[in-house]
């Protein structure tokens, strides 16, 4: 059965979608020992599919949950940081991080090379609800609460929290599912607030309850979606 290329790449472990449409524009892809650079080719288990001259095979999907520690950064590869979650990972078979969870917060990050998987639980039409543990810079109140559940301004849209709690005068719990760059620290410094850290605990049924942070655990696919 055909699929786009990019797809293929990504449910053979090569990287996200995304991240597979960028190899292809590139030129780094070959199908049949030719250089495609169009995104609506299509290709079959019977095409031989190649990146960086070697031949794209089936792998082992595997699922990494990780405890993301503070100054490691989610990008597959960045000259300019030494700290990348791929190094608290095996690097057999290759994985990538499912969405990103920026460089100065901590917490739930999910890896893998299941690109099927990494669609669903990224893109906004299916909902996945993140919880996330944040500690301001001042006091805070029930205002700051109705703020965030009727929707702060950003540059993409309305930026809404699902659910919003106080737990102590410094830190509040935080439900969402959109996903925007850095979206709880925008949303709260238009709320003259600044975010002294950042937990992210769960996403959708994964939690990281008795996980130390850098440390990872394998799981099924079944614990995901």
């Amino acid at each position: 059965m055909a699929e786009r290329l990019a797809k293929f790449l990504a449910n053979h472990g090569i990287a996200s979608r995304r991240k597979a449409e960028e190899l292809i524009l590139s030129g780094k892809i070959k199908v049949n020992n030719k250089i495609i650079t169009e995104l609506a080719t299509k290709v079959s288990e019977e095409d031989e599919v190649k990146f960086d001259n070697k031949i794209v095979g089936d792998v082992e999907k595997v699922y990494y949950l990780l405890n993301k520690p503070v100054a490691y950064i989610c990008s597959v590869s960045d000259p300019h940081n030494s700290k990348n979650v791929l190094q608290l990972v095996p690097k057999q078979p290759a994985v990538y991080p499912v969405g990103r969870l920026d460089k100065d917060s901590q917490g739930l990050l999910l890896l893998t090379n299941d690109g099927d998987l990494t669609y669903q639980l990224t893109h906004p039409k299916f909902k996945v609800s993140k919880t996330y543990l944040v500690r301001v810079d001042k006091i805070l109140d029930e205002e700051i609460v109705k703020k965030l559940k009727k929707g702060i301004k950003l540059e993409e849209g309305i930026a809404k929290a699902d659910q919003v709690k106080i737990k102590n005068k410094f830190e509040l719990e935080i439900v969402l599912h959109q996903g925007w760059k850095r979206q709880i620290r925008r949303m709260l410094k238009v709320c003259g607030l600044q975010v002294l850290t950042l937990i992210r605990l769960s996403e959708g049924k994964l939690n990281i309850k008795n996980l130390p942070v850098g440390k990872f655990k394998k799981i099924k696919k079944e614990e995901i979606a």
